[in-house]
């Protein structure tokens, strides 16, 4: 299986974390196959085993079949009564790879279970899958009694994890190779746009309701959500807003996803069905396979469909399950992200986010729905499709955004809707800076001599939002080296954003592309041209033509063509200017 852009590129960063630490984590949304990027580094790993870990049933055998699709290789299941080969087994020889539920793995009263079948010698690799599961004391059992052996590895892939389950995280995982967001991918053309409908239920009230283990309280909940009132809210909005497009719905009990089915089918004989964990399995088979091929329009669900189910076919989702929790949300409105079925394998072929984008535009799925309701809130700060979208914005942004599809009450693409209210902030902020400024100049205050250099700017990427597995990390000697010479202070820059500037630095040495120091001391003496197409040896030029003029840009200065029109020169190893030492330039 060829594998798209990105997941080769974090297939190559999970390596090269590998090469620095012992764990990593990779975070990427539902959709954009997590499965398929650890069967590649599994594959890679070839010939040392690989033990993959997951929490369900569903998991287990989509990464059972996913595996050995991408690898060709025997994959054994450890989980109840199904059984993986042992040392000595005469009738089956032991699988390069094995998936088992942490359950079997840790159950009994002293959470031996059946991990002391495997030897972690044995193994060159563990994966959890579902990693932001790995805090539990279960998880954590497993992992440290695979990590007796110092030659493992170990790789974690999750969708959007809590910002509280990050830090906890970093204390699993050494290193995030990728962070891979929502909106990235959606902007990628992976994923199809998310627009949010926020419906407000007068009598939805969720001020007396507990927090427990960071969440809204599930009894507390359910008892708000299967009020009459409420009830009739949500069915009544759900049932006029999608129309004929088929959706699921998340409800808080089983109780309430019972009901809000049976007032679908008063609406509409047939129209709707639920399942549950209470549901038979042959029962759920049945009903899942009725909504895929068509013949139910809506599928309510407690807690069934929030990993492992996947139907492209889905356009609308119906939040009556709020919560707090920004994993939960990411899940749930992941059930709706993918590219319908009919265009999703021919994504792979276009080369071009553009035309990825179009191909999703003109499908009969150009994107998904998302319904919320909305009521008191109280103290709680409950998900929306803001919050998951805006991995890398400010919270600022994230709560523009939410108010202004709050106020809309009608579809508002939230991506678009982000964006928007990012720009607005930021040329808010230019006013106030400017403003600023011109009343320094009134009071005659001193100009600093030097220039600050902003490296977002000087490198045309946007900042990150540091997350919590890097909270306390500091740079290595290396590290830190490394942005001195590129002209940057490991003082003034977080971990996260430092990452980011070594990357988008790494990145423009391989393109052979002008240096940023080559680009700040073009940008003192206020030469205007695009870093990301001049090459080192053209920066260098220019730079040459200042510095024979003493160092003041000429009247006759000549900028070099385009670098797309001049054949790139890879720059020499040491950061000078042809003819020039480093010490000379005034920077």
């Amino acid at each position: 299986m060829n594998l798209r852009t990105y997941q080769t590129t974090i297939v190559d960063s999970v390596y090269s974390a590998w090469q620095e630490c012992r764990s990593t984590l990779v975070v990427a949304p539902t959709g954009t196959g997590k499965t398929i990027i650890f069967a590649a580094c599994i594959h890679r790993m070839q010939p040392k085993r690989t033990l993959v870990l997951a929490h369900r049933q569903e998991l287990i055998w989509q990464a059972r079949d996913k595996i050995q699709k991408v690898t060709g290789l025997q994959v054994d299941v450890e989980m109840g009564e199904y059984k993986s080969a042992t040392e000595g087994d005469m009738l089956r020889p032991k699988a390069p790879v094995i998936v088992a539920t942490i359950q079997t793995l840790t159950a009994g009263g002293d959470g031996g279970g059946r991990i002391g079948k495997f030897s972690p010698d044995d193994f060159g690799l563990l994966i959890v899958d579902e990693a932001h599961h790995s805090t539990s004391a279960s998880y954590r059992k497993a992992i440290d009694y695979m990590r007796t052996n110092p030659d493992l590895v170990v790789l974690g892939v999750t969708a959007t994890p809590d910002r509280t389950d990050e830090e906890a995280l970093g204390q699993i995982y050494d290193i995030v190779a990728f962070d891979y967001e929502i909106l990235d991918a959606i902007k990628d053309g992976w994923l199809v746009p998310i627009s949010q409908q926020m419906v407000s239920v007068e009598s939805l009230d969720f001020s007396s309701v507990r927090t427990t283990a960071g969440d809204l309280n599930g009894a507390d909940l359910a008892a708000v959500m299967e009020s009459e009132k409420n009830l009739h809210g949500i069915a009544s909005a759900t049932i006029d807003i999608i129309g004929d497009r088929r959706g699921i719905g998340f409800a808080a009990s089983v109780d309430h996803a019972q009901t809000l089915s049976e007032i679908f089918n008063r609406h509409k004989q047939g129209m709707s069905n639920c399942v549950s964990a209470k549901t038979d399995k042959e029962d759920r088979k049945l009903i899942i396979s009725d909504f895929a091929k068509g013949k139910i329009q809506f599928l309510w669900n407690c807690g069934v469909f929030t990993e492992g189910f996947d139907d492209s076919g889905i356009e609308v989702i119906s939040m009556g399950r709020p919560t707090k929790s920004r994993a939960l949300y990411a899940q749930m409105a992941g059930r709706a992200t993918r590219p319908h079925k009919s265009i999703a394998n021919r994504l792979n072929d276009v080369p071009a986010n553009a035309l990825r984008r179009a191909m999703i535009n003109r499908s009969c799925k150009p994107g998904c729905l998302i319904i919320d309701f909305v009521g008191n809130s109280g103290k709680h700060k409950l998900m929306t499709t803001a919050d998951i979208l805006g991995g890398n914005v400010s919270d600022e942004v994230i709560d523009a955004a939410i108010e202004t599809a709050r106020k809309s009450g009608k579809p508002v693409r939230m991506d678009k809707t982000i964006e928007e209210e990012e720009k607005q902030l930021e040329l808010i902020k230019q006013k106030r800076l400017a403003e600023e400024a011109r009343k320094a100049r009134l009071l005659g205050k001193a100009v600093f001599k030097s220039v600050s250099i902003d490296p977002f700017k000087l490198l045309q990427i946007k900042p990150v939002v540091s997350r919590g597995w890097d909270k306390g990390k500091q740079f290595s000697e290396k590290q830190r080296d490394f942005l001195k010479r590129n002209g940057f202070n490991p003082d003034s820059i977080d971990y996260a954003n430092g990452k980011q500037i070594m990357n988008a630095i790494g990145q423009r040495i391989e393109k052979h592309l002008c240096t940023t120091k080559q680009a700040a001391t073009l940008a003192k003496f206020k030469v205007e041209f695009d870093t990301n197409k001049i090459t080192f040896e053209q920066a260098s030029s220019m730079i040459d033509q200042i510095a024979k003029n003493g160092w003041h840009k000429p009247a006759s200065f000549v900028m070099p063509q385009s670098v797309h029109e001049t054949k790139s020169q890879p720059p020499p190893r040491r950061y000078a200017v042809k003819g020039v030492n480093d010490d000379d330039i005034p920077f």
